[in-house]
């Protein structure tokens, strides 16, 4: 039976991640006709279809999708024990590839990611933003950052910030036309902007207090999925906003937004950085655990970063 290269595993990995030949070409540092043929080579050898292709689209098939997920940690270790033997155990370097939700990279960019560029310059930083949860391991991430709440149960978490707050905020000028709510119910009769989740939906507000918890279903004047976008349609007096308090601390301070509800807006778990114990950290993840502890990220705000 032939053998299956590295290189085309790499490409079937890259195609995974990227939905693209062109974007898994670009990461790579290959022709988009020679990724294009490592993948049919691989697919002819194995004599499934990995993935299904449209002009517009790349998407894995079933098939495909069993198969990524189980050469994803093999391969991953194996490039790990490579860059090991070729520059120590404990020397830094190769790709550091994060997965983070959308607004989280540049909150930590200059508290983190900056101080770690500066001080390990032969590790490349890739940090991937996106608000689905996804398989760190089966996508090829040394490390995932996320919420508490959201952190799967068998994954390793380190504490990246304190605890959060999402606010129910508008600007002035908005309270002014049209009210100020005290209590939930009244936002029933206010515009709201409304987060569009990555499975299509609009996120609904978590409220509570006293015991009491609400999700609100509130009418949405415009639906974003992008958070600078949002505070910015707030920031024009477009509607009411549900933002964390961590993208909007300059305009609270200023005044240009005002917060309301706040006995109905509990603090809960902030990020967290989380990575699998069940096999290799490479060094360069482990330098970043070891930054994050250092720094103490974990009892501080994270101020002076903007969203946007």
């Amino acid at each position: 039976m032939h053998r299956t290269g590295m290189t085309e595993l790499e490409v079937v990995l890259a195609v995974a991640r990227r939905n693209s030949f062109r974007g898994a070409a670009q990461e790579l540092g290959m022709s988009t006709t020679a990724v294009s043929s490592a993948v049919a080579g691989l697919e002819a050898r194995l004599k499934v279809r990995l993935f299904n292709r449209s002009t517009r689209s790349v998407a894995l098939t079933d098939a495909g999708q069993r198969y990524v997920e189980r050469i994803a940690p093999a391969l991953a270790e194996i490039q790990s024990a490579g860059e090991e033997a070729s520059t120590g155990p404990d020397v830094p370097s190769g790709t550091l590839r994060i997965n983070a939700p959308q607004g989280a990279a540049s909150l930590l960019l200059e508290p983190l990611f900056l101080q770690y560029a500066q001080r390990y310059p032969e590790v490349r930083i890739d940090i991937v933003s996106e608000s689905r949860m996804i398989d760190v391991v089966a996508d090829g991430f040394d490390a995932g950052i996320r919420l508490a709440e959201s952190v799967p149960q068998d994954m390793i978490a380190v504490p990246l910030s304190r605890d959060i707050r999402m606010l129910v905020v508008a600007t002035p000028e908005y309270l002014g036309r049209h009210g100020t709510p005290r209590h939930p119910r009244d936002l029933l009769r206010h515009q709201s902007i409304g987060m569009r989740m990555s499975h299509g939906g609009i996120y609904r507000w978590e409220l509570a207090k006293g015991g009491q918890k609400l999700q609100m279903d509130l009418p949405v004047r415009l639906a974003l999925n992008e958070l600078p976008a949002i505070k910015q349609a707030v920031l024009l007096g477009l509607g009411i906003g549900f933002i964390s308090e961590w993208f909007i601390e300059e305009e609270l301070k200023a005044g240009a937004l005002v917060p309301v509800l706040a006995p109905w807006c509990p603090s809960f778990g902030g990020l967290r950085l989380y990575y699998s114990g069940h096999r290799f950290v490479p060094a360069r993840l482990r330098a970043l655990i070891g930054l994050v502890h250092e720094l103490g990220l974990a009892g501080a705000p994270l101020r002076g970063v903007r969203a946007g």
